[in-house]
């Protein structure tokens, strides 16, 4: 029976795994959870010390027989002493059953009948204390397990609250079905896998004759599958390295050199675009490498490589030294306590110069072993091949030094580094495992998705059949697109692998509906008021796999300016699709497409309804054209300039034009497409264009200073003499998103 865990006994013992974890936990026993393995010999101080004995209800009416004549012979207060004694001593030996029918014939008064269930209840209270005491876990065990209605007990049923019908039925060990035939009582006609109100699971549980205790239940299951494995079944396990620096300063080409492959030629641009995983054979021993984006767009995914990597080789460019995106990895490796090796890289140049790195990462608090320090820096060029060899021994080194361990024989664990959408696979993920062995055929849970392990892949696409610690494979069986970095675990039931995915799935709509509307305040108001001229942009973002989504979302929120406002409406993995055009043709959004691209129908519809789709495979080229497009959605900026004053000194009515004013130019010039203000003891009256412009009886362009000039308004006829007049022009800028 050894292997058996704590709530496969409670369900045989007819005890609650509460109870159970408490009791041993008591006794000194490491149990953590209803999901704890139990030893032989947990298993034989339950039996012995929890479990009522099997004949205790018989021995209990025994014994309550014998404490009734005890009773009856010791009164002697009384006359009815020896009619007692004698009607005890004709009484025949009998059965408890027997005794028990002959009570329940008796035919007394009423009086008689109580007083004699009161004697009863109270001798089986006395003799229950006689026969056995009850320890405090028994005790806690009537209480927390059991509930009487009447004579009818009810079992307490531990429930998480996030439960389908399905799973509710196979709880409360009934079909489906009939669980659903309780729903449609209460008229509710769901699917088996619908999920169920906690109230309505409370009601049909007591229907069924349970009483539900609901408990975090995928808390205790991921705390069980995240325990510490015993230090004595851990074997030694391969490094994870992760490669990091700036854009250009040559990662994937020292990978590339590394394992004599051509990665880079596979990448837009030269560039990588995503976290890619591999492993390679290094002078006989096996070495896991992650290499990570190195543009800032790609943050998150550097620092998704970071929590999972062993050693960091931080490459720098020795002609450039250290960059913005240099000193990210840097923060990103301290942060995750990992080892880092420096890389100097492109020594071949003439321009090098790896001292001056080296003094440079000093700022940085690393130390290199040449100034005194503990941190590896290697020279090497991914074009001619030196150093390689010198970086392959110092990682066997650190990894060495690191004592890296894991266990083999354990339910497989690990981390997702990378999902998308196969058109002809379904939704794929590259998964780290990181502790245990991954089989074929098992089933797992990863964030709010689960599956079947139906095949694996390592980076040449070869089929495998396990995978163990360290080893990054690609995966199918997911039921759905999982989240770059969400944890992958193994799970033995596809019941508590679906219970902990719908959990996790139902407390974050939870969390998303239960967030408090955002009330009018007054300031809430102004912030209204400011906003009215802000531009927002709504966008569709498609890219191929989840990482990108994850990073070109978080760098289009750094383009959002106070000007204009970039709203990503919809977000997800996979090809451009219909729905996307409709969604986009609704809320009036732009389409963006990251390694991916829409077919000729969704083409077609996108024209139809005038939906502008831009696709891109350089994150340059798409940063860019945001840009501009902000920028697209932004009057230019206009700004007045006044060029000139004039002053009416006599005002003249001329047939069919109407009234000019005669004026003298005090300053700056007054030319014939500016706009005019005329102003009467400093108050404007009047703000217009200028009808003409003449110089005597010819038109002019212009009159300058010291000059006198004829002005007639458009559509104002009130002009008097000693009015001011200032004349000024309007000029526009090229807006900009500051």
């Amino acid at each position: 029976m050894s292997g058996t865990r704590v709530h496969e006994l409670a369900k045989e013992l007819t005890l609650t795994s509460r109870e159970i974890v408490s009791f041993l936990q008591e006794k000194g026993f490491d149990v953590k959870s209803h999901m704890s393995v139990l030893t032989e010999e947990m298993i034989s101080v339950v039996k012995k010390k929890l479990v009522p004995k099997p004949n205790k209800k018989k021995a209990s009416v025994k014994k309550t027989e014998t404490a009734k004549k005890k009773e009856i012979s010791g009164k002697g207060k009384t006359g009815d002493k020896k009619e007692t004694e004698k009607a005890t001593e004709k009484k025949p030996k009998s059965t408890p059953e027997k005794e028990a029918k002959a009570d329940s014939l008796d035919t007394g008064s009423k009086s008689k009948t109580k007083k004699a269930v009161i004697e009863r209840e109270s001798t089986v209270g006395t003799d229950k204390k006689a026969v056995e005491p009850e320890s405090d876990s028994v005790k806690e065990k009537k209480k927390k397990t059991t509930k009487k209605t009447g004579e009818k007990e009810k079992e307490i049923l531990e429930l998480s609250r996030y439960l389908t019908v399905r799973q509710l039925a196979s709880r409360l060990n009934r079909k489906t079905k009939e669980v659903m035939a309780e729903l449609r009582k209460r008229g509710i006609n769901a699917g088996a896998n619908q999920g169920v109100d906690t109230e309505l699971v409370e009601e049909i549980a007591e229907e069924f004759g349970f009483v539900v205790a609901f408990i975090e239940h995928e808390h205790e299951m991921l705390a069980e599958l995240e325990k510490p494995d015993d230090p004595a079944s851990l074997k030694p396990r391969i490094p994870v390295v992760t490669l990091m620096g700036h854009v250009d300063h040559g990662k994937t080409s020292l990978l590339d050199k590394i394992r004599s492959s051509h990665i880079t030629d596979r990448e837009s641009g030269g560039i990588t675009q995503h976290i890619g995983a591999y492993q390679i054979d290094a002078n006989g021993k096996r070495v896991t490498f992650l290499d990570t984006p190195g543009h800032e767009a790609f943050t998150l995914m550097r620092a998704r490589g970071a929590d999972v990597t062993d050693i960091v080789i931080l490459v720098v460019a020795a002609e450039e030294g250290l960059k913005p995106q240099t000193i990210e990895a840097i923060n990103h490796s301290q942060a995750a306590g990992v080892a880092i090796i420096v890389a100097l890289n492109k020594v071949d140049k003439p321009e090098a110069n790896p001292d001056r790195v080296k003094q440079q990462l000093l700022e940085h608090d690393l130390v290199v072993e040449d100034y005194g320090g503990d941190v590896i820096a290697v020279e090497v060029s991914a074009k001619t091949g030196k150093g390689i060899d010198e970086l392959v021994e110092y990682i066997a080194l650190v990894a060495e030094m690191l004592d890296l361990k894991a266990n083999p024989d354990a339910s497989a664990r690990g981390s997702i580094i990378e999902a998308r959408v196969d058109k002809g696979k379904g939704p794929v993920a590259t998964v780290l495992v990181q502790n245990g062995t991954l089989r074929v055929g098992e089933i797992f849970t990863c964030g709010v998705t689960i599956g079947k392990v139906r095949a694996m892949f390592n980076e040449h696409g070869t089929q495998l059949t396990t995978a163990g610690p360290s080893d990054p494979v690609e995966i199918l069986g997911f039921n759905d697109v999982p989240m770059a970095g969400d944890k992958f675990y193994v799970v033995h039931d596809e019941p508590i692998a679906r219970e902990i995915a719908e959990a996790k799935k139902r407390r974050h709509d939870e969390l998303n509906m239960s967030a408090p509307a955002k009330k009018l305040s007054l300031d809430e108001l102004f912030r209204r008021v400011e906003d009215e001229g802000v531009k927002e942009l709504p966008i569709i973002l498609k890219c191929d796999v989840q990482g990108s989504v994850e990073t070109i979302e978080a760098m289009l929120n750094k383009l959002t300016t106070r000007k204009v406002k970039l709203n990503v409406i919809h977000k997800g993995v996979g090809a451009i699709s219909e729905n996307d055009v409709l969604l986009a043709a609704a809320s009036n959004a732009i389409i963006l497409g990251f390694h991916v691209r829409a077919d000729k129908k969704t083409v077609a519809l996108a024209l139809q309804e005038g939906i502008e789709i831009r696709t891109h495979n350089i994150i340059y080229e798409l940063t860019n054209e945001i840009r501009a497009a902000m920028l697209g959605m932004l009057e230019p900026d206009v700004t007045e300039e006044v060029i000139g004053h004039a002053q009416v000194r006599q005002v003249f009515k001329v047939p069919k034009i109407g009234f000019i004013a005669g004026c003298y130019v005090t300053d700056g010039v007054v030319t014939r497409k500016g706009l005019a203000r005329v102003y009467r003891d400093n108050i404007m009256i009047q703000e217009g264009r200028l009808g003409s412009l003449k110089r005597f009886k010819d038109d002019a362009s212009e009159v300058k200073q010291g000059f006198e000039c004829g002005i007639g308004f458009e559509n104002f006829k009130d002009i008097r003499e000693g009015d001011e007049i200032e004349i000024y022009v309007k000029k526009e800028t090229a807006a900009t998103l500051d």
